[in-house]
């Protein structure tokens, strides 16, 4: 058997050292280039999720459907869930309970519209008929009616889910640049008109004059 002196010994742990990071070098770059998978600002993502109520009442799911798709840090969607998706990578699971304030906000009992009975569908007018419309702004718009008078028809214009809590089972599908925005001409022919004057954050929006009622 050969003894090693200590200088030798020194070397051959030294040697042995750079051999390991020889093989983990390749790994750790992999990992460095792995962090353009993590959910930022300005990337689109893919998402499977489940949409649950605390009462286990199952509000909407995309399994085995097309993923959800959008564009992190554009409020796309709520951003009470933007936040907490922000850092997970492809293949990450989570679990997100959501407040009402992280979600679609607490119920306003004053968010109501008292709108004429021949705008609304015959079929409908009656308590507790759900409602889609759309806003003047093309925003989409939910009412159920409140109550019902002689020739209106009181509206309540809260978000169905406005005042609960949220459930998502979330899984990260895909992560990826986002594609760049069309060019949009600012003169002459397919010009963008000015921006319209914004209503103020608590106006209630109009409802359309022949909304459709939810499926």
């Amino acid at each position: 058997m050969v003894s090693l002196s200590w200088k030798q010994k020194t070397a051959s742990v030294l040697a042995a050292t750079g051999l390991l990071w020889a093989l983990a070098a390749p790994g750790w770059a992999e990992e460095k280039a792995d962090a353009g998978t993590v959910i930022a600002d300005g990337k689109q993502i893919s998402l499977e999720f489940t949409l649950s109520l605390e009462d286990k009442t199952q509000v909407q799911s995309n399994i085995g459907q097309e993923p959800m798709v959008y564009v992190h840090g554009t409020r796309q969607i709520i951003p009470g869930l933007e936040k907490q998706l922000t850092g997970l990578k492809v293949g990450d699971t989570k679990h997100v309970e959501l407040s009402p304030e992280d979600g679609y906000g607490p119920k306003d009992p004053a968010r109501t519209q008292e709108v004429e009975k021949d705008k609304i569908p015959e079929e409908a007018r009656k308590v507790g008929s759900k409602l889609t419309g759309q806003g003047p702004q093309g925003q989409p718009m939910y009412a159920e009616v409140k109550e019902v008078k002689e020739k209106t028809l009181v509206l309540d214009l809260n978000h169905p889910l406005a005042g609960k809590k949220l459930i998502f089972d979330i899984k990260v599908l895909k992560v990826e640049n986002a594609p760049p925005p069309p060019a949009t001409p600012t003169e002459g022919p397919g010009a963008t008109p000015g921006a319209p004057e914004a209503k103020p954050a608590d106006a209630a929006p109009t409802p359309t004059p022949e909304p459709k009622k939810a499926e």
